[in-house]
């Protein structure tokens, strides 16, 4: 199981994001991931609008099946939000609201990571929500791969340059990325 954070930065929130994004790269990030991750293992992910349509489209072209590859984790929060494209994955978990946006989105979180034991986490472009991943992946997973992909820019680029661990060089300048996630995860699917 490969699980997946990613997310298009929003000009209007953290500049800091926005500024360094690469938002060619980041769409080309997801759809090499998940042609790669989705004919042969299982991709989980928060749905993120843009993502979750992105890889749609994208396997749709294909003629790939997203049902039996696929499981698409949302809040309560957005239900009447959620794109149309959900209907054509496979399994949808949808976690109760809280309070207010923060906590449904750490109840969403945390049933992800305790439902299941990933191989890899991906973690392209993105904003706080892609950090806030990362450090709940490390710690639900912590013998996992944790591949921030830096040359998306934006909070994976935060991620590769404050990383404790020697990271893969190629993970901040290699936009070759079918080519990349094959090697790199050539042992996780």
């Amino acid at each position: 199981m490969i699980f997946l954070s990613a997310s298009i930065p929003d000009p209007n929130r953290n500049p800091k994001y926005f500024e360094t994004a690469d938002l060619l790269a980041i769409r080309d990030a997801v759809r090499s991931l998940a042609s790669i991750v989705i004919p042969n293992s299982f991709l989980i992910w928060g749905g993120h609008p843009a993502i979750t349509s992105l890889i749609r489209y994208m396997m749709n072209t294909r003629g790939a099946d997203l049902r039996d590859h696929t499981t698409l984790y949302q809040s309560e929060l957005f239900e009447g939000q959620f794109p149309l494209e959900n209907e054509k994955f496979g399994k949808i978990i949808i976690t109760p609201k809280r309070e207010d946006k923060e906590k449904s989105l750490v109840k969403m979180r945390a049933r992800m990571f305790q439902d299941h034991q990933f191989k890899a986490g991906i973690f392209i472009g993105g904003m706080e929500g892609v950090e806030e991943e990362f450090e709940l992946f490390r710690m639900f997973n912590p013998r996992a791969l944790a591949i921030p992909v830096g040359s998306t820019g934006a909070a994976a680029r935060c991620l590769y340059k404050t990383s404790s661990t020697e990271l893969d060089k190629r993970l901040l300048n290699d936009f070759g990325y079918l080519s990349l996630f094959r090697d790199l995860l050539r042992d996780c699917i």
